[in-house]
């Protein structure tokens, strides 16, 4: 089992910390910590709210934003991923 900080630190707050420090999504912290999104997700949601109020409200705060960016990033992942086949199908850059 991974060690999550020192003392009795809770995952919860380690994690939220990460996440209000890097401005980082659930999938992300989950990745950094080697944990699935779910296992995130519940400490953050649940846990944390009863161990620290205060950053709670904070991570909420940078998960709310991400969520409201999410439709963006999803956006232009699909325009390059159809600009790169449209350039292979004509060959651009291809001698």
């Amino acid at each position: 089992m991974k060690q999550y900080g020192e003392g009795n630190e809770e995952r919860c707050v380690i994690l939220g910390n990460y996440i209000v420090q890097n401005n980082a999504t659930v999938r992300s912290t989950a990745k950094q910590f080697g944990i699935s999104k779910s296992t995130v997700h519940q400490d953050i949601t649940t846990k944390l709210e009863k161990a620290n109020k205060r950053l709670y409200d904070e991570v909420k705060t940078v998960l709310d934003k991400n969520k409201q960016e999410r439709h963006i990033r999803g956006g232009e992942a699909t325009k390059q991923k159809y600009q790169a086949l449209k350039s292979k199908k004509l060959g651009v850059g291809q001698k």
